[in-house]
């Protein structure tokens, strides 16, 4: 994928990324930081409503915990963009775009950075990434 300068200036955790690629690695590491920091608390969370085999993540294939790490890091940035995606469309009526939707199929079947940065930079171009 090519390197696409950024319209908006870099991301607000590393101002030297000027690239989506740059911008989106950086998002996918605060992800991971953050998982470890929920990870690494002192209360445990309630595992009562989520099934360790019911992990899609993990259903198919036998991951290292780095390979889950950076799977669930690369899935949380998704669901963040796809938020703000909603946030868009409901406030300005626009229907689904194609490329974003086809990004997001790709993502959804890939579940790797490039296809990440695919869909990000599909909602770069309609100006809408505050970062």
């Amino acid at each position: 994928m090519p390197e696409v300068p950024s319209r908006r200036g870099a991301s607000n955790s590393d101002p030297q990324a000027k690239t989506i690629t740059d911008r989106v690695a950086a998002r996918v590491n605060e992800a991971a930081l953050a998982a470890d920091r929920r990870a690494g608390s002192t209360r445990p969370k309630s595992t009562r409503h989520r099934s360790r085999a019911s992990d899609r993540l993990a259903a198919d294939v036998t991951r290292s915990p780095e390979q889950l790490r950076e799977a669930r890091s690369l899935r949380r940035v998704f669901l963040d963009l796809g938020d703000c995606y909603r946030d868009y469309r409901r406030r300005t009526g626009a229907p689904v775009s194609d490329d974003v939707r086809d990004a997001a199929t790709r993502f959804r079947r890939e579940l790797t950075m490039p296809a990440l940065v695919s869909v990000a930079a599909s909602l770069d171009q309609l100006e809408i990434l505050s970062w």
